[in-house]
């Protein structure tokens, strides 16, 4: 493990000034990676089917109170979603669908924020490592051009090791980088494709029963 370790820290020293910035690249991508995952995967996702259901069956049975708990009792985007226009039911068609549009436009925002700058990050690292490449490169070829017979060779390697180093790195974080995006774009596609479905289903089922939702109102 300390053999291991070493080797890293000299890859690191040897790729040269480039590195810095990529290991700063590095350590924002798996920061936001994982606030991401915590809000997407955790915080943000739930059974959304059975929610649904049971939500149906209250307002099924016209009883608007117990389907308004349940909904507000949801720490998820569709439950405040669906909350809101609950909350307008003994109101015109219209107050339902945009209070549950507007509460649309402030939930969706905040699951879409942030991973976009996944795939950005990514491509900074890899155009960093590509630019310690070339800087690597130029310093080999210094080398050979104009070094000293004694001192050539040990520049040359060092240019040559920079190079590899400033790579390697540049693809070690761009690789995770863009896959955690995929993975994290796909989620958050989902989610909203959940929330528009979820809520034009429950506004379809209350205008559908608002009879017995109004009754129960008043």
């Amino acid at each position: 493990m300390e053999e291991q370790a070493f080797s890293v820290a000299k890859a690191f020293s040897d790729g040269g000034i480039m590195m810095y910035p990529i290991l700063v690249a590095s350590i924002f991508v798996w920061g936001l990676a994982i606030e991401r995952i915590v809000y997407l995967y955790f915080r943000a996702s739930a059974p959304a089917e059975a929610f649904l259901r049971d939500l149906e069956q209250s307002i099924l049975k016209g009883d608007l109170p117990r389907a308004v708990q349940k909904a507000s009792m949801g720490s998820f985007p569709l439950a405040r979603v669906i909350h809101a226009g609950l909350l307008r039911v003994r109101r015109a068609d219209s107050e339902v669908q945009a209070a549950m549009d507007e509460a649309a436009l402030r939930e969706i925002p905040r699951i879409e924020k942030r991973t976009p700058y996944l795939a950005m990050l990514g491509n900074v690292a890899m155009l960093l490592g590509l630019l310690g490449t070339i800087t690597g490169m130029i310093t080999s070829f210094a080398a050979v051009a104009n070094a000293d017979p004694s001192t050539k060779a040990a520049k040359l390697a060092s240019g040559i090791s920079e190079a590899m180093n400033c790579t390697a790195f540049g693809l070690i974080t761009a690789i995770p980088s863009l896959l955690l995006y995929a993975i994290l774009q796909g989620k958050t596609q989902h989610l909203v494709d959940t929330i528009n479905e979820g809520s034009v289903r429950i506004l379809n089922f209350i205008l559908a029963h608002r009879d017995k939702l109004t009754k129960e109102a008043a």
